[in-house]
């Protein structure tokens, strides 16, 4: 992470995460996004196809970035499902970048949220 005060929030969150949804196990950014995709889904926990899981990893990764105006929400499809259109190209990131760049976006995501972590 960029600072040590977002290196403190993401283990708070993290460990927040875990304790609400991990069953004794640490989640990592995979599995926070997962959940956050299940959030912004709206339907709650169910069985998923491995589809549905890559989808909803999408609509977290789209939701996450609509706060920096890379995505904007479209609306929901006859299914539920919300969609996300693209307004600008991401600048192209390393992996460590990445990880960071949707680490930095769940924090604000939470936060905005109201959760205390």
């Amino acid at each position: 992470m960029r600072n040590p005060e977002s290196k403190e929030k993401w283990k708070n969150l993290v460990a927040f995460v875990s304790k609400e949804f991990g069953n004794g196990e640490e989640l990592d950014l995979q599995a926070i996004l997962f959940l956050i995709g299940i959030q912004e889904l709206g339907q709650g926990y169910r069985a998923f196809s491995k589809e549905e899981k890559t989808d909803l990893l999408h609509i977290a990764i789209c939701r996450l970035l609509s706060n920096y105006e890379y995505y904007e929400f479209e609306g929901r499809d006859k299914d539920g499902w919300p969609h996300y259109q693209t307004n600008e190209k991401l600048p192209p990131l390393k992996p460590g970048e990445q990880a960071i760049l949707m680490k930095e976006a769940a924090i604000v995501y939470f936060e905005e949220s109201g959760v205390i972590f």
